[in-house]
């Protein structure tokens, strides 16, 4: 026979027919119009079928004329679900609770992210997406059109090109596109190029001015490099030097590298700390007491709650608190002069530019006394050498 509709939802029970006249008892059931399906007979006077609750009481006039009984092997569907529910009401209560306090939470905006902003304060930003109805604790249905927000945000905020919203889940992030403003130009005054220190020439290359020197030739500290005056002595005409000048420069070092290092190690021992997290707020709940390490470290490990690719403002939150301790390293005499000459090469790179080059290193002087290596090294750079020099004049000459 046909399965009726919604039969979960109605409720059904599958029974088992026994005794009396069982084709006597089919036909009843189709005169008076009841529902049976998946019937499978176990016998000639036997079957079992299902049948929906509420034409099960409709079978006593029928059993009664045809001499069969019934048993009732199972009930299903949601009548009977929502009875077991009722014999364990305090589980019920807490189930329904939590998914309404699940489904309060995720109706609320949590996070609102600002990107892309570099030249435009991050609190306008916000303080002009609150007028528009955007900001923590905000219900998501309260939300605007998520593109009439956007123009409203490029409107009311000055110097951006493009202004988006997106809402993912509780987080909405706007998006800023700043607008391309010409940085405006330092109004410069003539100058000469000049070199800020004793050097060989490598490379020159004058974009403005007239160039004093050539490569390979030695210059002294303050010579004039490249000149911002053109012309001859009668007739000239100040101009802003430009340019680039690269020079070999040599630079001494005192280094000290000392033979033993400290370095610090984990031991093993370690003390965890638990918190349950609510929105900005942690409430520690295992792992109190002081710790008892004299070094430690502190690394934090998070696991909020998720639905579906959102991430609620419920979660868990664990410090390793990981014990240290300071264990000292004899290292060799050339690892330490290693290490002395690598320091003092960031020291060069950092000072001069990271675009120097170490040509050469000579160690002048070595020396090892109380655990340390000292040396005296001369380094050979090429680096950039200009400085400026503003060129005084007068209108009338």
């Amino acid at each position: 026979m046909k399965i009726p509709t919604l039969i979960y939802w109605r409720g059904y029970v599958e029974i088992a027919v026994r005794n009396g006249h069982m084709e006597s008892f089919i036909n009843e059931l189709t005169h008076a119009g009841i529902s049976v399906w998946d019937v499978q007979p176990s016998s000639l006077q036997s079957a079992n079928m299902k049948i929906l609750v509420e034409d099960f009481h409709d079978l006593r006039p029928l059993l009664r004329r045809t001499g069969c009984r019934v048993h009732v092997m199972s009930r299903r569907g949601f009548p009977f679900e929502l009875e077991r529910l009722k014999k364990r009401r305090f589980f019920a209560i807490g189930l329904i609770t939590f998914f309404a306090i699940l489904l309060l939470l995720s109706s609320l905006v949590w996070e609102v992210k600002v990107i892309g902003n570099e030249k435009i304060s991050k609190d306008d930003v916000l303080l002009v997406a609150k007028q528009g109805g955007i900001y923590p604790l905000q219900w998501v249905y309260r939300v605007k059109h998520l593109d009439k927000l956007s123009q409203q945000l490029n409107r009311q905020l000055p110097g951006t090109a493009w202004v988006g919203v997106s809402r993912q889940g509780t987080k909405i992030t706007i998006q800023v596109v700043e607008s391309a403003i010409p940085e405006a130009q330092p109004l410069l005054s003539p100058r000469h190029l000049i070199s800020r220190t004793d050097a060989v020439i490598t490379n020159i290359y004058a974009e403005q001015g007239r160039p004093m020197v050539a490569k390979n030739n030695r210059v002294k500290k303050g010579q004039v490099l490249i000149s911002g005056l053109l012309g001859d002595t009668e007739n000239s005409q100040p101009v802003v030097a430009k340019g680039e000048v690269k020079g070999l420069v040599w630079h001494e070092y005192l280094i000290e590298a000392p033979l033993v290092q400290k370095r610090k190690v984990y031991t093993g021992e370690s003390k965890d700390k638990s918190y349950l997290v609510l929105g900005n707020r942690g409430i520690q709940l295992w792992g109190y007491g002081k710790v008892s390490f004299e070094k430690y470290s502190v690394v934090i490990e998070q696991d909020p709650l998720t639905w579906r690719s959102t991430k609620l403002p419920i979660g868990w939150m664990t410090e390793h608190v990981m014990e240290m301790e300071e264990r000292s390293e004899v290292i060799t005499l050339e690892e330490a002069k290693r290490q002395g000459l690598d320091g003092a090469i960031r020291d060069i790179l950092a000072k001069y530019g990271s675009d120097s080059k170490i040509i050469s290193r000579k160690i002048l002087h070595e020396n090892t006394e109380n655990g340390k290596v000292y040396m005296k090294v001369l380094f050979e750079v090429e680096e950039f050498i200009t400085e400026e020099l503003p060129i005084v004049y007068s209108q009338g000459e």
